[in-house]
């Protein structure tokens, strides 16, 4: 089993930056057509903190390069008080023909590029016709430090980047750091309803509380798309006022999210105009108009696992990583010795 720490990953989700996007795509028309196994993503919560919880993914991704796995990541949104990262993660690759385990790998980089490669893909295809000179981002962490990356890669027209966080010193210090990374787009920090006047916004926060309501904010753009990346930020209201569009119906509504929150109140999903798989393989479209479009990606495994296996490729063909024996199951006298057919 090849074993990829922090460093090794990152080296070769470098090699890989350009491709990220057409991995993420192609696997979620592979799932929209049927070609995967997904089970409900498995939660599992300490009992003396609520708000912070672990999650398993378990996921099958067929297609011409199959893969099979886990993903194991962690949520502590308290880590950031203590200057820690919110999120860890683990992937697992497991061989498709024995079950072995092929590698174990750090998963939070992987998780944190899928995810923003995911949102600037849904950007793109979203926006159709229209030019995304602005964006905006609410939450400045990781993930819209990698959304930002990617929505340079989908948008070459993107001329400024408005922030805001809860703590306003984070917008101020994130905005220095990108305008530093991408010398051509302006970055600055921005209250909310300045933010919320962008083209694209991007949601990616630590908060469960349904506190914002679009509605508040008229001054936004006809047809604004907004990636709801953190899933629990948007009111029921702004729900069902949306054109929403998700990665899978059946993860999305559930586990309180506010797509739940909708169909609870509401006591339908036909709020949801249609999956993003759907949308990538033409058996769907959006309808006209200039209401909001919102993507509420609840975060597929089988994104994890299509570049955790194109990591693990460059990682053996770099020679990244250690090898290590002893994860298989070791041998058995008697199945070692018969391994023909039954009389």
């Amino acid at each position: 089993m090849r074993i990829l720490g922090r460093e090794d990953v990152r080296v070769a989700l470098a090699d890989l930056d350009s491709a990220v996007i057409g991995l993420v795509r192609d696997a979620y028309v592979l799932h929209g057509q049927g070609k995967s196994d997904l089970p409900f993503s498995t939660f599992l919560r300490p009992l003396h903190r609520s708000d912070s919880r672990i999650i398993a993914l378990p996921a099958y991704l067929g297609g011409p390069a199959p893969v099979m796995g886990l993903k194991w990541i962690s949520s502590f949104p308290e880590n950031v008080k203590r200057g820690m990262q919110r999120a860890s993660s683990l992937c697992i690759l497991n061989d498709l023909e024995s079950g072995y385990p092929l590698a174990l790998m750090e998963g939070s980089q992987i998780s944190a590029v899928r995810t923003a490669a995911g949102a600037a893909l849904a950007s793109g295809l979203l926006n159709t016709g229209r030019e995304v000179r602005t964006a905006g981002l609410v939450g400045c962490g990781t993930i819209n430090h990698r959304v930002t990356h990617f929505l340079t890669q989908v948008h070459g027209e993107l001329e400024t980047v408005l922030l805001q966080d809860a703590y306003p010193e984070r917008a101020e210090v994130f905005a220095a750091e990108l305008a530093a990374e991408y010398p051509d787009i302006a970055f600055r920090a921005a209250p909310l309803s300045q933010v919320l006047t962008a083209d694209t916004v991007s949601i990616a926060t630590t908060d469960s509380t349904y506190w914002l309501d679009l509605a508040a904010h008229p001054q936004r753009p006809h047809g604004q798309v907004v990636l709801h990346l953190s899933l629990r930020d948007l009111s029921v209201g702004s729900v069902l006022d949306a054109v929403n569009v998700v990665d899978d119906a059946d993860h999305a509504i559930r586990e309180q999210t506010s797509l739940h929150k909708a169909e609870l109140r509401s006591g339908h999903r036909r709020f949801v105009t249609a999956e993003i798989g759907a949308l990538l393989d033409g058996t769907a479209e959006l309808p006209d108009g200039a209401r909001t479009v919102v993507f509420s990606p609840f975060g597929l495994g089988v994104l994890d696992l299509a570049v955790a296996e194109a990591v693990l490729n460059v990682a053996e063909k770099a020679g990244l990583g250690t090898e290590v024996d002893g994860f298989d199951p070791g041998t058995h006298k008697v199945t070692s010795h018969f391994t023909g057919s039954p009389a």
